[in-house]
């Protein structure tokens, strides 16, 4: 008598082995993660619409900033008269350096405050009128703590968030002038 070392010993046939992923369990799976991604979505877009307001917003913010400070330093210490409203600044109908002004943008002062407009082009302003087009506005402030010390403050606002992370960006840049250098 042979002996089938294979065959079950109850006398029912064997099944096959219930090892691999059904169809069914594929399907099932696929429509979880959908249902999952579907619900990450939001957050996704949102993250986008922070980066592009408080990234790249306020980093253009900050370079617009440094380059008001530039131009601030590249002044005479004893400077008083130049227009720094404009680029290049002028000789006279400015303030130059002198002590004043305000880094506050919602409370500008007249000669201590310029306008540009959404790619970084200077706007002609009258005071402290922004004028139309305008998207990031630069005001600042010098003061003199010590003597033979100037400091330099500017702030420079967007005129508008982007997407809705709500708070417009601000940079602020400080420098210490000296004399005689």
């Amino acid at each position: 008598m042979s002996t089938d070392l294979h065959a079950p010993s109850s006398g029912r046939p064997a099944r096959r082995s219930e090892a691999g992923i059904s169809l069914l369990e594929t399907m099932i799976a696929t429509g979880i993660l959908i249902v999952v991604t579907i619900g990450l979505l939001p957050m996704g877009m949102f993250a986008t619409s922070t980066t592009e307001n408080q990234g790249h917003l306020a980093a253009r913010a900050t370079q617009y900033g440094q380059d008001k400070m530039e131009q601030l330093l590249a002044l005479a210490w004893g400077n008083t008269t130049s227009d720094t409203t404009v680029f290049p600044a002028t000789d006279s109908g400015g303030t130059g350096l002198a002590v004043g002004g305000s880094s506050d943008p919602t409370a500008p002062v007249a000669g201590y405050v310029d306008y540009l407009d959404e790619s970084g082009t200077l706007l002609a302003a009258t005071g402290t009128t922004p004028p139309s087009g305008w998207f990031y506005e630069r005001a600042w402030q010098i003061t003199s703590p010590a003597t033979n010390l100037k400091q330099i403050t500017v702030t420079v606002i967007v005129a508008h968030s982007v997407g809705n992370a709500g708070e417009t960006p601000q940079a602020t840049v400080t420098a210490l002038k000296t004399y005689p250098f």
